[in-house]
């Protein structure tokens, strides 16, 4: 029996069946553990969602900034873009009921020492205020007000933490650190405008897990969402998205003794 760690699927389905082949994933023994953005930019979303949805007994997701930016423009006031491609969920059949399982998805999930995340954490936080946070954010994607709630995520601000921000504003720095965060300063102050590897930093920032005194920094936190990552060699740091959609990798990390696996896309 063994678990596995998958980055940015981002609608790929044919490449994540590849690689479940090439791991020689077993629905009766193994698990798999999706670190968000299973959805929009590939051409199969569809497929991937109802493949996580109908294994639910052997598959487990947090939601990454494409999942939820699926929900805001389904249930709440968001225009899609022109790049988005989850169009086959919107009109199929079933899409009411895929849509609220997204809903149930947590945003960070603990498992023995080990935190799996879709961005990050910020180097500020400890284990209980991660937790913490990212219930208040499922709890709200539960709640009657859904539509309204995922509209007032939209924002940048407050782009940093203080525990006596209001419930909302908790939230919505809550769902930027842990869906889009790349660049932070160390009081967890987040950065959008940088995308490119970690040593190719703003100024006065840091890639939020190279901030010496990091809160985690004993924690094992496996994540996606940064493509552009290379060459970290960061102790308990396990960045997974190997840039699938962009024509690189999909890749599965093996938790029991944290092989790699990899299928060029």
């Amino acid at each position: 029996m063994s678990d596995y760690l998958i980055g940015d699927v981002q609608g790929c389905y044919d490449s994540l069946q590849r690689l479940l082949k090439k791991i020689n994933f077993s629905l009766d023994k193994d698990r798999l553990y999706f670190l968000g953005d299973v959805v929009n930019r590939g051409n199969k979303s569809l497929e991937t969602l109802e493949f996580i949805k109908e294994n639910a007994d052997n598959t487990s997701m947090v939601l990454g900034n494409h999942d939820f930016h699926l929900l805001a423009c389904t249930i709440g006031n968001i225009n899609p873009n022109k790049k988005d491609t989850f169009s086959d969920i919107t009109n199929a059949k079933n899409a009411t009921k895929l849509l609220e399982f997204l809903t149930q998805q947590p945003l960070v999930i603990h498992e023995q020492n080990a935190l799996m995340v879709h961005a990050g954490i910020p180097p500020n936080w400890d284990k209980n205020t991660v937790l913490t946070q990212a219930a208040l954010v499922q709890a709200n994607l539960q709640s009657e007000n859904l539509a309204e709630f995922l509209t007032k995520m939209y924002h940048n601000q407050p782009d940093t933490w203080h525990a006596n921000l209001g419930e909302i504003e908790q939230c919505r720095y809550t769902v930027n650190a842990l869906m889009r965060m790349r660049f932070c300063k160390a009081d967890g102050q987040l950065e959008f405008a940088h995308k490119l590897n970690f040593d190719q930093v703003p100024k006065g920032y840091k890639a939020w897990f190279m901030h010496e005194h990091r809160l985690l920094e004993q924690t094992d936190i496996f994540f996606g969402h940064w493509s552009t990552l290379t060459n970290v060699v960061q102790k308990r740091i396990f960045p997974m998205d190997h840039g699938c959609i962009w024509g690189g990798r999909l890749s599965a990390i093996r938790r029991s003794d944290q092989q790699v696996f990899s299928i060029d896309c």
